[in-house]
């Protein structure tokens, strides 16, 4: 995740204010964590979607990259934030509710990785804490592979971005920012993310040993899928 040091700053402004995913965690809170205090974000980037959750929760964000954490210090102020690996992180407390969202998943590029992560979380939730994340499938990775470069002008700069599945189940964004820096002068971004698709049977497979499933659900609010475009799921700690 430190590769998004030199896109940071252009984050929020592509990417908008995450209000449908915030109701939607805060949906699975209520419903299945009422009595929560405690929320614990992993990848939390900028703090879009912390600063979100409201003041009724203790708030505490880890992610890699320096420079997304400068932006989320400054956005969430509230919250303890702290740099560090989502798959080797020990905070020497446990939350009520951890959440990972954006994909953030899918940006650790093994099955052990994705298996560290778990145990992580595990060792990190109150017993029968709430566990909510996202992950990108492996047929919208597809899909993306399959479609031409998204090209978007934004506050005088441009993002034009594209993503290769050619070698599944690793997917790789091609993303580049011009910033516009005066005139017809444009200073170039780069950055290669690599992320990991994986099958929904084998994401369960993973979650069996600590997790109970509570709920799995596309962004439309239907069943999830390998064809879904995204699948966020709700699980409890054992």
């Amino acid at each position: 995740m430190a590769q998004y040091d030199s896109f940071a700053r252009f984050y929020d402004a592509v990417n908008g204010e995450p209000e449908e995913l915030v109701t939607r965690i805060l949906d699975y809170v209520h419903r299945y964590a009422p009595n929560a205090t405690s929320i614990l974000e992993l990848g939390c980037g900028t703090g879009a979607v912390l600063s979100g959750l409201g003041s009724g929760f203790t708030l505490t964000g880890i992610d890699l990259s320096p420079s997304m954490l400068a932006r989320a210090r400054r956005r969430c102020r509230e919250a303890r934030l702290v740099l560090g690996d989502i798959t080797s992180f020990s905070l020497d407390e446990t939350f009520d509710v951890v959440i990972c969202v954006f994909d953030t998943l899918n940006h650790v590029t093994s099955l052990e990785g994705w298996r560290a992560v778990f145990a992580r979380v595990a060792s990190h939730l109150s017993p029968g804490g709430l566990f909510v994340f996202d992950v990108i499938t492996v047929g919208r990775l597809r899909d993306l592979d399959e479609s031409a470069a998204w090209v978007y002008d934004f506050d005088g700069n441009t993002l034009i971005m594209s993503v290769d599945f050619a070698d599944e189940p690793l997917a790789r964004w091609n993303i580049r920012v011009f910033e516009g820096t005066g005139g017809d002068v444009f200073e170039l971004h780069h950055e290669i993310i690599s992320e990991l698709g994986v099958a929904l049977d084998d994401v369960r497979a993973l979650l069996a040993g600590d997790f109970e499933i509570l709920d799995s659900g596309d962004v439309e609010g239907g069943p999830a899928s390998d064809n879904s475009e995204r699948a966020l799921f709700a699980v409890r700690r054992r």
